[in-house]
């Protein structure tokens, strides 16, 4: 089996490890050891070679690529021949080839998609329909697919003679974060996971994690050590916080793991694989980490265990916080990791023992003061040349490449992270996409082996997942205005000027973020601030946390409203607003055309969305400002707009069935097998969206709002209260002419949050209202 092994190290008090919540992930690619002098090629060419040859056979492959135009253009199932073909044929890279069909062709194949693997003939695929027959793949819950403009069997376009033959400029093409399984994948059954890879498929994804069920295989690792499933309970963590309990961050928050789940993803899981490994692709695996449950502290009192810090706890609270940690230089470490490797390896398939290391770099940016040449190189070349690829985690923003002198020489993956939290926020950067992989690429001595994708969760801003999975497939720099005009075009199914002059716009604005800070989004309405705004906002008692690091921005920008005083707490905003509402403006103006395209109506209800939540931070502060002067009929003219446009965002998501917060718990609910898992996995499905970890009565989780979303019912249900009870406090401070009581309004919303995560009211789970109509009222409301 063609699989790799993942392992996480997280929170060590030595250097050899990482101190804080950063991460390690190691991969395996089974590959023989490999001497120093090797260069970058040479070193990485085994792994290619050793993994072709342990691919699934050309005609499971073949059968699996069917498979995936069965379910994805079912009315075209005759209509393409796939057929796999060597490296030799594609100059020794991996490739897809599209020809016309030479043979008869009366109710038969029209176009002959070859491919070194599966993969690469569902990429041939998707770029086929794409610059042939204008359709346009998206995720369901980002408007789904656009296949209209693909003409009938027996109609599809010819290409050249010569046909169209697109290489791989570099092998790989990785995908997902830890995270992702806890943000967006946590509720997903098989039909969901299914539709996943087939995406991952058209995409030309062949390096994807897969995180699911690895719990049911250290149930088992770890009874065999004598560790109880009591024990256990007070190990893992909950289902919509796995991610974080496999890192060592927490335990037991949101726990126990039900044998149902258990047995439920580890079912899931194989079928995940076998999927994967059908079309080609190398599957990413976990291995252990060093995190093991603190019984195994007095099962082994002399192994060498380290317990941990605090991780974002209120106060360090160790019934959440303080894993603890197994030195690998103790034997114990690789007796585990051994047992866990034969365990997963007698639950699903066969596995080799050679393995590259894949480190995830995210430590060389969040702790780059720490981090310094002698460190790095230390690190990178503690493992031989080719048996280390380092993924340069945040590369769309922060290349760590360019400054670290190709990661003195370690094969490296140039990755987009560009989401944090799975926040809902239009976001990009378009112009790095473009021509980042292709600077690191043709750099002097460079070291780059792939490209990836690592958002921390998926289905939002489609257009940039799009054009970062084309670059699996671009050797030169795409220009980007030229792009989108083809984009659009595809995406609703036609060609309307007013959505080409507003993209134009989109691109030079929300999609051009240059300023360098992780877009983690703190909009107000989704992360409102926690404070006393009658005290400097830098001095007040509690920080805005978050796991990103914000700055606020001193260069001048074109704003459609006024500069606000420096102590106050600011929002990320990169880009002109006015010029926004223009697109905006324009995006209405094509409602007659495209009113029936549900990529529309998402595009649509997601500007307004975002432009509405721009003019409530502006709102926001102008209602702090009034508060601050004593200024009691500004603060309620304000504070009430603020409210309304709460309310009026939240119908306006409504009109999309993408925007619910219903159809998030409803997947939770749908994975329980009785009454006692459905209460728990609607607690992590609310929990993860809201307080996310452990409060006190009087002190907010540190990581509040950090999963925020803009959905219908989240607005109303529960943002909505919070800001009304904090304006509600603000007013009986000027009207009693005393202090604002901070203490007072943060124990009573903690009490009502703590009420609505353990709540059980029901929430839409199907659109309601047409949303070109509520988009045009609301602008002419706010905008006009």
């Amino acid at each position: 089996m063609a699989v790799a092994i993942i392992r996480i190290l997280n929170n060590s008090l030595t250097m050899k490890f990482i101190i804080g919540d950063v991460l390690i992930i190691i991969f395996i690619l089974f590959i023989t050891r490999l001497p120093q002098s090797f260069s970058t090629t040479e070193a990485i060419q085994p792994s290619l070679t050793r993994l072709d040859s342990k691919r699934s056979s050309p005609s499971v492959q073949e059968s699996a690529a069917k498979a995936v135009l069965g379910r994805f253009l079912p009315t075209h199932l005759h209509s393409f021949h796939f057929k796999i073909v060597s490296k030799d044929v594609c100059g020794g890279q991996g490739c897809f080839l599209i020809e016309n069909y030479d043979g008869p062709t009366e109710n038969g194949p029209e176009i002959l998609i070859k491919g070194t693997t599966a993969v690469e003939i569902a990429s041939g695929l998707h770029w086929y329909i794409k610059y042939f027959c204008g359709a346009h793949v998206s995720w369901d819950k980002t408007g789904g697919v656009q296949l209209a403009s693909v003409p009938k069997p027996g109609s599809l376009p010819l290409v050249k003679d010569s046909g169209v033959l697109i290489q791989r400029p570099v092998p790989w093409n990785y995908y997902q974060n830890v995270v992702t399984s806890s943000y967006s994948y946590v509720w997903w059954d098989w039909e969901r996971w299914e539709k996943e890879i087939d995406w991952m498929a058209l995409q030309g994804i062949n390096l994807p994690l897969a995180f699911s069920g690895q719990e049911a295989i250290w149930q088992k690792v770890f009874m065999g050590f004598n560790i109880s499933m009591e024990d256990l309970n007070d190990f893992f963590g909950g289902p919509a916080f796995l991610a974080w309990a496999r890192m060592g961050n927490l335990h037991t928050w949101g726990g126990p793991l039900s044998k149902n789940w258990l047995k439920q993803q580890l079912v899931l899981q194989k079928k995940i694989l076998s999927r994967m490994l059908e079309l080609g692709m190398t599957p990413v695996l976990p291995s252990f980490s060093g995190n093991v449950p603190a019984a195994l502290k007095t099962i082994f009192p002399t192994a060498n265990i380290t317990r941990l810090g605090d991780w974002n706890t209120v106060d360090s609270d160790p019934r959440w916080c303080s894993t603890y940690l197994l030195n690998p230089s103790d034997p114990l470490f690789v007796e585990i990791g051994e047992a866990f490797i034969k365990m997963q390896i007698k639950a699903m398939s066969n596995g080799d023992k050679d393995a590259v290391w894949l480190m995830q770099g995210w430590l060389f940016y969040s702790d780059s003061t720490f981090w310094k040449p002698p460190q790095m190189k230390a690190l990178l070349h503690s493992v031989p040349v080719g048996k280390m690829i380092v993924l340069d985690l945040f590369a769309d923003v922060k290349p760590i490449w360019a400054t670290s002198s190709q990661f003195y020489g370690t094969p490296y993956v140039w990755c987009l992270l560009h989401n944090f939290g799975g926040n809902i926020e239009m976001y990009g950067t378009l112009d790095a996409i473009s021509s980042g992989p292709v600077d690191a690429r043709i750099s002097k001595n460079s070291t780059m082996v792939g490209v990836g994708m690592c958002m921390e969760g998926i289905e939002q801003n489609p257009v940039v997942y799009e054009f970062m999975s084309e670059m699996a497939f671009r050797k030169e720099k795409v220009p980007v205005l030229e792009w989108l005009k083809t984009y659009t075009h595809r995406r609703y199914g036609k060609s309307v000027q007013q959505i080409k002059e507003a993209w134009a716009i989109l691109y030079h604005t929300v999609y051009n973020c240059t300023d360098g800070i992780a877009d983690h989004n703190i909009d107000f309405i989704v992360k409102f601030p926690d404070w006393d705004p009658s005290i400097n906002f830098g001095s007040r008692p509690s920080k805005l946390n978050s796991m990103h690091t914000f700055r606020s921005r001193t260069r001048s920008r074109r704003f459609s409203f006024q500069e606000r005083s420096s102590d106050l707490p600011q929002a990320h905003l990169w880009y002109s607003t006015h010029e926004v509402v223009n697109a905006l403006k324009l995006f209405l103006a094509a409602g007659n055309d495209l009113a029936g395209s549900l990529t529309y109506r998402y595009d649509l209800v997601d500007l307004t969305r975002q432009v509405l939540s721009k003019l409530a931070n502006q709102v926001y502060l102008d209602a702090i400002n009034a508060f601050r002067r004593k200024d009691v009929k500004a603060l309620n003219i304000h504070s009430q707009k603020f409210i309304q446009l709460i309310k009026d965002i939240d119908v306006l998501l409504a009109s999309d069935d993408n925007f619910l917060l219903g159809t998030w718990l409803e997947s939770a609910k749908l994975l329980a097998e009785n009454p006692s898992e459905m209460r728990q996995y609607e607690w992590n499905a609310r929990t993860q969206v809201t307080m996310w970890f452990d409060t006190t009565p009087t002190n907010q989780s540190k990581l509040h709002d950090h999963a925020n979303k803009f959905w219908s019912g989240l607005l109303e249900g529960y943002y909505l209260p919070r800001a009304s009870s904090y304006f509600s406090y603000l007013f009986k401070s000027l009207e009693k002419n005393e202090s604002f009581k901070l203490v007072e309004w943060r124990k009573q919303w903690i009490s009502f949050s703590n009420k609505w995560q353990a709540g059980l009211e029901l929430y839409p789970v199907k659109a309601q209202g047409n949303f070109l109509t509520i988009a045009k009222a609301l602008f002419d409301k706010y905008l006009s």
